[in-house]
């Protein structure tokens, strides 16, 4: 039997702390706090969270890309924009692919995104800042439990 493992996944705040403040308030319960890049503040501020360097995040603040062991699964977590050609996602699949991980999570679209492509699970949370679809900001919770991967997005509200 294995452990369940709740995973917040989140990206693209540019600069606002709220989300983030609501997001650790919130899911105490949360075994993981993921962000994807473009948070726009100091590291200091980012305590608590694997996050990887987004193209308006200063040069070297955070890893271009990590890779993640939890559970029964290997996650590549990379921004997006050294990673895809818009709308191309298979891209990020065969990437997550060369370094032996079955999900890739990414930011930088300001699109939530849930697709399974060439057996590697695709997700972008969105951005709990203003997403490009016109949908309300968004986040994800990624729950494993064992080879299972479930995923909610969730609408982010500033209460």
């Amino acid at each position: 039997m294995s452990d369940v493992i709740k995973i917040i996944l989140v990206s693209d705040n540019h600069g606002l702390r709220h989300p983030l403040e609501f997001l650790r308030k919130h899911y105490k319960d949360a075994d993981y706090f993921l962000h994807c890049g473009d948070t726009e503040l100091p590291v200091y501020e980012m305590d608590g969270f694997a996050v990887v360097q987004g193209n308006n995040d200063p040069y070297g603040s955070f890893p271009m890309r990590r890779v993640l062991e939890i559970g029964e699964h290997r996650i590549l977590m990379v921004h997006g924009h050294r990673d895809l050609i818009f709308g191309q996602f298979a891209m990020l699949a065969d990437r997550a692919k060369s370094f032996d991980c079955d999900i890739v999570c990414f930011g930088h679209t300001h699109i939530p995104f849930d697709q399974t492509i060439k057996g590697v699970r695709v997700l972008n949370p969105g951005s709990v800042w203003r997403n490009r679809d016109g949908s309300k900001p968004s986040y994800m919770i990624v729950t494993l439990d064992g080879p299972e991967i479930r995923v909610e997005k969730c609408i982010y509200q500033k209460k």
